[in-house]
């Protein structure tokens, strides 16, 4: 009896662990909006006047905004986008991209959007951090002036702190991450609960009408407001890069049976303390509290968008490592920081070049307000990307029709548009950030990805065919020494430009040879079973082609310790790796532009080794060096 109750409550327990982790990870960045957005509507360069009728339309708009962009959107139809289980916008748009061959017509320009996305995933994921925890250490000013010439220099050093504790990865603190947010989603709800009690008059901006009435009083300066109503649900696609560390299940589960009543009735509180002192308006989410609350809700609050940024960098790790994989970005130094979860990964470039980023937002701009100018023109151009790689994935994959899908989609890009429409007018007041950054990442991005493609072609018309390298070898025999060599290439077809260096130069080949490729596959994961494909090719040769999905630990070594079940043992400590080091050289043949082709090559030379990516050990590869133009 009680092993059966156990086991009928374990799923449900489970399932409550689970969304309780994902209050930290997923709903960080979204859970500490009540920080700043109603007050950029009423204190920011495009408010509208406290008055009674503009704060219920601005919280009919914040009500309407969560429903239709988070709770619909998001958690009812883009989280069914899923890629083996895991989400982001590179996921997304690997879902559309052509399994083989080169994309070309709709189909590249959908590809093209997707890498739009996620170079504005980075301009989002540098402004979060410095606009959170500055707008929770500005809570200090409330208490008393005389922090204010120290709020940007404590900023900093919480930052510094924040980027130095990545190299020890999250999964030490990754328990405290859930119970922290769970208490400050708890005191989001008492704060603006004993305000709602006080003036339930507000909890009628949930009438729709108040947000029309809005928008004809108001006019174009209404349509202005949107920007800043946009910040309430600006953790829209961090939500969703996040769902491969919980499913969609616990992250509903999270939204609706918490973070969305925490988040509605804190909302409804400010605006109810609103009514009463509209002067409270440049600091209104700290009015909330009283005296006595004031200094442990900064705490509380710096707490939660540390956890918040976390959340951010750590989206930017695996955006980076999807990138990597699917082609879109030359190998990064990537450190497992955790033996048991394969998400939990560092990658000290990308965190070093936010970390400088966030420090020089927050001392360029010094005050949340102003960097709230800069905030949302990334996040709604990657909603829009999202909304549209979503019709394709809904006709393709879930077989809609195109009136189905388009009903839906348009529904949301009208969303999606007008928010955009608003914070363009952002763009020299700071937007103008995020889409340089956006910029120069496509930039990088799109150049590797073609330039890989060039590169191939280019070794494919100087490609030898194996068939004709073993009929070289058979008519004149080479010398052949005992072990086995490992040929590491990038084509399932023809013979390894190693091989032929090697022969050509050592007059030699060991008696055993395996040329291995690697394919990064457009799914998350493989099952072990599909992993590997090997072919005996005569003469002492095989060829291996290891599998991997984009969001798998590649490890060589262990591909090899695996093909004794196809009967060929191999002594995986003595075996010699041969890797191929391309130089490039810029010429004025077609594919790319000169100063592109100039930029690929510098890219490659920075490239981590194959031999430190691919986890081979240093003393058993010989590198053999060759040119290609371009």
């Amino acid at each position: 009896m009680t092993d059966a109750h156990t086991e009928s409550h374990s799923p449900r327990l489970h399932l409550l662990t689970l969304a309780l982790s994902a209050l930290g990870v997923v709903y960080g960045d979204i859970g500490t909006s009540p920080l700043y957005a109603i007050r950029e509507c009423f204190h920011g360069p495009y408010a509208v006047q406290p008055t009674p009728a503009n704060i219920l339309g601005v919280l009919s708009l914040i009500v309407w905004s969560l429903v239709l962009i988070i709770s619909i959107k998001y958690l009812v139809f883009v989280l069914r986008a899923d890629n083996d289980g895991e989400g982001g916008i590179l996921a997304l748009t690997a879902l559309i991209r052509p399994a083989q061959g080169d994309p070309s017509g709709r189909r590249r320009l959908l590809l093209m959007l997707g890498l739009c996305g996620a170079a504005l995933f980075y301009g989002d994921g540098m402004i979060t951090p410095a606009i959170s925890v500055l707008s929770a250490v500005e809570g200090l000013r409330v208490a008393t002036p005389f922090f204010t010439p120290y709020i940007v220099p404590l900023t900093i050093l919480i930052l510094i702190g924040l980027f130095l504790f990545q190299q020890q990865g999250t999964a030490r603190v990754g328990a405290l991450f859930g119970p922290v947010t769970l208490v400050w989603f708890l005191v989001l709800a008492l704060l603006g609960l004993a305000q709602v009690v006080r003036t339930p008059d507000v909890i009628a901006a949930i009438n729709p009408f108040y947000a029309g009435r809005f928008f004809v009083e108001n006019g174009g300066r209404g349509f202005l407001v949107l920007g800043a109503v946009f910040l309430v649900v600006t953790g829209g696609e961090a939500l969703y890069a996040d769902m491969g560390h919980f499913g969609p299940r616990p992250i509903r589960l999270a939204w609706f049976g918490l973070v969305l009543p925490a988040l509605l009735l804190n909302y409804f509180g400010q605006g109810a303390l609103l009514l009463h002192h509209p002067e409270a308006a440049e600091t209104l989410f700290y009015h909330l509290a009283p005296p006595w609350g004031l200094y442990p809700l900064v705490v509380l609050a710096t707490l939660a968008t540390v956890i918040a940024s976390q959340a951010v960098i750590s989206g930017a790790f695996s955006l980076t490592r999807q990138a990597v994989q699917l082609g879109y970005s030359p190998r990064v130094r990537i450190r497992h920081t955790s033996a048991r979860e394969i998400g939990q990964i560092y990658i000290p470039g990308t965190n070093w070049v936010l970390m400088l980023a966030c420090i020089g937002l927050v001392v360029g701009f010094r005050s949340s307000s102003n960097l709230a100018a800069a905030y949302g023109i990334a996040v709604t151009a990657t909603m829009g990307i999202t909304s549209i790689l979503l019709y394709v994935v809904a006709r393709e994959r879930w077989g809609w029709s195109r009136f189905t899908a388009g009903l839906l989609i348009a529904l949301f890009l009208v969303a999606d548009l007008g928010f955009f429409g608003a914070n363009s007018l952002k763009i020299p007041h700071g937007g103008w950030f995020p889409i340089v950054i956006a910029g120069a990442v496509y930039t990088l991005m799109s150049t590797w990805w073609k330039g890989r493609r060039i590169l191939a072609q280019r070794l494919q018309t100087a490609l030898l065919p194996l068939d004709r390298f073993f009929q070289d070898i058979r008519e004149r025999p080479p010398l052949r020494v005992p072990g086995t060599a490992v040929y590491m290439y990038g084509h399932t077809t023809g013979t390894p430009p190693a091989l032929l260096l090697n022969l050509t130069h050592n007059k030699v080949l060991h008696e055993r040879i395996v040329v291995l490729t690697v394919v990064t596959e457009e799914i998350a994961r493989l099952p072990a079973q599909e992993r590997i494909t090997f072919n005996s090719l005569g003469e002492e040769f095989y060829r291996v082609v290891a599998h991997y999905g984009f969001m798998e630990r590649l490890d060589i070594p262990d591909i090899l310790t695996q093909v004794k079940r196809y009967g060929l043992q191999l002594e995986v400590e003595a075996i010699t790796y041969f890797l191929g080091r391309e130089t490039l050289l810029a010429t004025n043949k077609p594919g790319m532009a000169i100063w592109r082709e100039r930029l690929f090559a510098l890219m490659s030379r920075n490239a981590q080794s194959a031999m430190t990516f691919f986890r081979i050990p240093p003393d058993q590869v010989v590198e053999m060096g060759f040119q290609v133009e371009l």
